[in-house]
C-alpha cells in the first residue's frame, strides 16, 4: 500500500526559469512540475498538492495599482483566492484523471502580533509618491534599498477551514490540490462569522497544518535547491542529508537557516513530524520522487 504524501511546491515550480510568470511560461512550468508529481502517482501514493504563489499575486497587485485611478483595488485576500483557482485550474489541466481543487481559507488569529507591525514585502518597489498614494487606501508601505515596496502582516497559521472537504475528496480517490499561497487568510469575528483580512500566510508553515489535517504520512517540500544547507554562503557550506528532528532543531535554534527563505521550511518539517508525521523531506522539484523513496534532500525523521 502506498503512503499519503502532501508534495508543498514553492513558487519556482510555477514560473519561468528566469522567474518569468506569463501564462505560457506558467502553463510550461505546471507541466513539469506535474511530471514528476506523476511519478509518485504511479508509484501507487496518494497526493495531496500545495502550493506557493508569490509572483502570481506579485502580478495581481500591480494591476491594482496600475488601475487604481479606474476600479478599486481588490483586497489581498481576493487575491489569494484569485490565484488559488487560477493555479489549480493549470494543476488540473496539468495532471488529468481524478484531481479536484478545493479554494482553501485558513484561520489565523486577529489578535497576531504581525498586524501591528507588518513587515512581510509583497509585490514590486515602487517610488515613494506611489507609495504615499496607496498609504491613502489603507496600506503599509516601507523603504527598502531599492525603493519602497507593500508590507502586510505575516500570521501564525492556525486551522484549514476546508481541510474536511479534502478528506472527502481524497476519500473518494481525487488528488487534491488544497491551502495555495498557504490559504486565504480569514479571522474569526465576535459574533462567529468569518473576514478575509490583508496577510500573507507562509505556505511552508500552512502545509505542515494541512498535513496534519488530512493525516499525510510523508511531507515534501519542493524548493530551488536539493538540500537544506549548513553554512549556506559561507567558504564551507555543507548540505544535510538525513537528521533527526532533534539534531535538526538545534541547528534551526543556531540561526543556520534564514527566516525568509529556508527557515520556514525547516521550521515546517520540524512541526510536521512533532505532530506525529512518519519523516518530511525538503529537496529541489527535480529530487521529490528520490526524496520521497528516502534517497535524497533533506530528510527529517523523528
Amino acid at each position: 500500500m502506498g503512503e499519503r504524501v502532501l508534495i508543498a511546491l514553492g513558487g519556482n515550480a510555477m514560473t519561468g526559469p528566469d522567474g518569468s510568470a506569463s501564462a505560457e511560461d506558467q502553463r510550461t512550468a505546471v507541466e513539469e512540475a506535474m511530471r514528476h508529481v506523476r511519478a509518485i502517482l504511479d508509484a501507487g501514493h496518494q497526493v495531496i498538492l500545495t502550493h506557493g504563489n508569490g509572483p502570481q499575486v506579485g502580478n495581481l497587485l500591480l494591476k491594482n495599482q496600475l488601475a487604481a485611478g479606474v476600479v478599486p483595488p481588490v483586497p489581498l485576500d481576493w487575491c489569494g483566492a484569485q490565484t488559488q483557482a487560477t493555479i489549480g485550474t493549470l494543476i488540473l489541466n496539468a495532471l488529468g484523471g481524478r484531481t479536484a481543487t478545493v479554494v482553501t481559507r485558513t484561520l489565523v488569529d486577529a489578535g497576531d502580533q504581525g498586524f501591528q507591525d507588518p513587515v512581510k514585502p509583497i509585490g514590486r518597489y515602487f517610488g515613494e509618491a506611489e507609495a504615499r498614494t496607496f498609504e491613502k487606501l489603507g496600506q503599509h508601505w516601507r523603504r527598502f534599498d531599492q525603493g519602497w515596496r507593500r508590507v502586510v502582516a505575516s500570521p501564525e497559521p492556525l486551522e484549514i477551514l476546508d481541510a474536511d472537504a479534502v478528506n472527502t475528496l481524497m476519500a473518494d480517490g481525487f488528488t487534491v490540490v488544497a491551502a495555495g499561497g498557504g490559504g486565504v487568510p480569514v479571522v474569526r469575528r465576535a459574533d462567529g462569522g468569518l473576514s478575509g483580512v490583508e496577510a500573507v500566510i507562509d505556505k511552508d508553515l500552512a502545509a505542515a497544518v494541512l498535513a496534519r489535517a488530512v493525516h499525510a504520512s510523508v511531507l515534501i517540500i519542493a524548493t530551488n535547491v536539493p538540500n537544506a544547507v549548513i553554512g549556506f554562503g559561507g567558504p564551507d557550506p555543507r548540505p544535510i542529508g538525513r537528521i533527526s528532528s532533534g539534531e535538526l532543531r538545534v541547528l534551526h535554534a543556531a540561526g543556520h537557516f534564514a527566516g525568509g527563505s529556508m527557515g520556514p521550511k525547516v521550521e515546517a518539517a520540524l512541526r510536521f513530524v512533532a505532530d506525529g508525521g512518519s519523516r518530511a523531506a525538503i529537496t529541489s522539484l527535480a529530487g521529490i520522487t528520490q526524496a520521497m523513496a528516502g534517497n535524497a534532500g533533506t530528510r527529517v525523521e523523528r
